[in-house]
């Protein structure tokens, strides 16, 4: 299993310095005037071809040489991941050469591998752990396919909302993957186990240039890579292991979802769209109001660097707040489900402390 995360990282290594020498000049660059640009200069935003290049790596060769790595992946499920994974992909990619791609588009090419998901893969949430909601997905299982379409569809989005400092989603995405690789390990499902460490041990290879130096960004290719792959291994070890509550990758995951669920709440409200992007976002508070910038000069593209990478440790420590409890709760509804309300209630609390400059001084670096 180490091999296999050692084979992803050294892949997405080289081919993520690759794509910094070689895409200099490629893409249109995030305008000066968008909410979400903190960052000086044209950065490629390709870092999502590294990232894929690196995990589809592993994949293929841990179905070629299991006993190897030991870990028993099949060659065509494999192609089907794969398979499912390309709409989205691509059309994030696209978006990252052109910024042309509108978000209807998007999240109709999202829907499209959500629903490849659910049929090559046979998906469906089996239970949620509320006895009564268990009974009715019983008696009606097409509920839980469209609840597996749903979170396929909707956390890559969650994951490119997220990705707005040097860092954030892929090492977001990290936690997440060695969580649920952990889990998958307790209860036997090597499979699950080797696609998430792949994806893993590609994650490090593009965090090797993107933190803190910020020399590529994921993208919006590398967001849907993290999105759908965590997606899809959330509801197939939940499907396909009884011991391990559906609150597991809830809570895992309750940072990206609820930070989507809250914006599409406070842009309504503000009569704007969802689509909408702007700078009113968690993690863009506290680039704002919390850090502070330490470097004197007048080189603005360091100060603004600078700052940029020391915003993610916020959110790093934000998210291990969710994962520590889930990785030792994973088995307990109960429990889970008190940490994700203690979540809501705690981020609903920091947001606004934020935005009434009520942090406390030592928070403020």
């Amino acid at each position: 299993m180490v091999l296999l995360s050692v084979l992803g990282f050294m892949v997405s290594l080289v081919t993520t310095l690759l794509c910094i020498r070689l895409a200099r000049g490629m893409g249109d660059p995030y305008a000066l005037q968008k909410p979400q640009r903190f960052h000086a200069g044209s950065v490629s935003r390709l870092g999502g071809v590294g990232v894929l290049l690196g995990a589809v790596t592993a994949w293929f060769f841990a179905s070629s040489n299991g006993m190897l790595v030991n870990v028993g992946l099949d060659f065509w499920r494999v192609l089907l991941w794969l398979a499912m994974l390309m709409p989205a992909w691509l059309g994030g990619v696209m978006e990252d050469l052109t910024q042309r791609l509108s978000v209807r588009y998007r999240l109709c090419l999202t829907a499209l591998s959500a629903a490849a998901a659910c049929w090559l893969l046979d998906l469906a949430v089996p239970r949620i752990g509320v006895p009564m909601a268990d009974a009715w997905l019983l008696a009606m299982p097409w509920w839980g396919v469209a609840l597996a379409f749903l979170a396929v569809c909707g956390l890559p989005h969650a994951f490119n909302i997220i990705d707005g400092y040097n860092g954030l989603a892929a090492t977001v995405a990290l936690f997440v993957c060695l969580a649920i690789a952990h889990v998958a390990l307790q209860v036997g499902d090597r499979e699950l186990a080797g696609m998430v460490i792949g994806l893993a041990g590609a994650t490090v290879g593009f965090l090797v240039w993107n933190y803190p130096r910020g020399l590529i960004f994921a993208g919006d290719g590398g967001a849907y890579l993290w999105g759908l792959v965590i997606a899809v291994a959330s509801v197939l070890l939940v499907q396909r292991n009884a011991l391990v509550s559906p609150w597991f990758p809830m809570l895992l995951l309750i940072y990206p979802v609820w930070e989507t669920l809250f914006s599409i709440y406070r842009k309504l409200a503000r009569g704007s769209s969802p689509g909408v992007a702007d700078a009113l976002h968690f993690h863009q508070l506290i680039y704002r109001r919390i850090v502070r910038e330490v470097f004197e000069g007048d080189d603005h593209a360091r100060r603004m660097l600078m700052r940029n990478s020391r915003t993610s440790p916020y959110l790093w420590g934000f998210t291990l707040l969710t994962v520590v409890p889930a990785v030792l709760f994973w088995r307990n509804t109960e429990v889970l489900m008190a940490f994700c309300a203690l979540f809501v209630v705690s981020y609903v609390a920091a947001y606004v402390a934020i935005v009434r400059f009520k942090v406390p001084a030592w928070l403020r670096r």
